[in-house]
């Protein structure tokens, strides 16, 4: 058997899959599988293999990337912590999914998400500030992105999300929220691990005011109306003169 999980925080990892009433490793059979696709904290990934292990399972951590559109298209990137067995077990079912690579023992996982998440961070902060850059200096913005689109400042983030913010869609392909969260576990393994990421600190500090507007439950390109509120200018709806 084979018991998969995508929760949202790590209280609702532990509830669901440690400690809660009806939880699942408690109940899983010797033998059995957890593929848990969740983002939460490296240490939380590792007591569940932990855990699993003693009770004579496998666990694999395989937090995802690709969002909204990798998940219909079966092309997300799926980062794996596991021992070699667990994650050989896993395979079949994984690559159904995407495209899984396996980065090391449990916990490693959620450490590569972590990388990840940093990665995205910066360069969504750098998206929607050379789009607000280029309206406020008088350039159209649409005319902008694809000057800019086919050379170094080309990106997934500039691909996946520049329209949706050109076009006011803020439906989440990830909601900021979820990202508010991982963006505190990267940090709070920076803090562990003695290591200064200030961009990293600075692009949660703007997402938590995404937050604050009350847009958490947006898409993580919701940072434009964060950006646009501390700036007093709005970009221009795609469309519109």
């Amino acid at each position: 058997d084979v018991v998969c999980t995508m929760v949202g925080f790590p209280a609702d990892v532990r509830r669901v899959i440690l400690d809660g009433d009806d939880a699942i490793l408690p109940s899983l059979k010797p033998g059995a599988l957890l593929v848990d696709f969740t983002t939460t904290e490296p240490a939380l990934a590792k007591e569940m293999a932990e855990v699993a292990a003693a009770r004579g399972c496998g666990a694999v951590d395989a937090p995802v990337s690709g969002g909204d559109a990798g998940a219909r298209n079966a092309a997300l990137s799926i980062m794996c912590g596991a021992h070699a067995d667990a994650y050989e077990s896993a395979l079949p079912l994984l690559r159904v999914l995407g495209t899984p690579r396996l980065m090391g023992a449990p916990g490693a996982g959620q450490q590569t998400k972590m990388g990840n998440q940093i990665a995205i961070a910066t360069c969504m902060v750098g998206l929607c500030e050379s789009m607000l850059y280029a309206h406020k200096a008088g350039l159209d913005v649409e005319e902008f992105l694809g000057a800019i689109s086919g050379g170094a400042a080309g990106s997934k983030s500039l691909d996946l999300y520049s329209a949706r913010i050109l076009q006011r869609d803020m439906a989440p392909g990830f909601m900021a929220e979820h990202f508010v969260k991982d963006l505190g576990i990267a940090l709070a393994e920076c803090q562990r691990m003695r290591l200064s990421l200030p961009g990293l600190a600075l692009a949660q500090s703007l997402y938590l005011g995404v937050l604050a507007q009350g847009n958490g439950r947006c898409g993580t390109q919701a940072l434009i109306m964060a950006l646009e509120g501390m700036n007093g200018e709005v970009l221009p709806t795609k469309g519109e003169a």
